[in-house]
């Protein structure tokens, strides 16, 4: 996956629409947290054990807003100047440190 071209097309996608002006990094985040809801919806009234056994409808709803997330995620970085794969790598580096045993 590389990051640069899908923030490119994402980019893209918000020009030819004209959504710049919607891109803020708050309504970035607040949009993220929303689908992120759409994600936790799918699994609310599940045990454990269902949540583990997603049927293909129910699978294919999560990975959407899976991508969602990401994307939104992906925009958010881009306004605030982030680059996506640095700061996960040093938060996974962080907690490598931290909770390596």
């Amino acid at each position: 996956m590389n990051l640069e071209t899908l923030t490119q097309r994402l980019h893209q996608i918000r020009d030819n629409n004209d959504w710049r002006r919607f891109h803020s990094p708050k309504n970035l985040a607040m949009a993220a947290s929303v689908e992120m809801s759409e994600l936790l919806e799918i699994f609310q009234w599940l045990t454990e054990d269902q949540s583990r056994q997603l049927s293909p409808e129910q699978l294919e709803h999560a990975g959407q807003e899976v991508g969602d997330v990401v994307l939104y995620l992906l925009l958010l970085c881009s306004e605030l100047g982030l680059d996506m794969e640095q700061v996960v790598r040093a938060k996974l580096a962080d907690s490598e440190r931290r909770f390596a045993r």
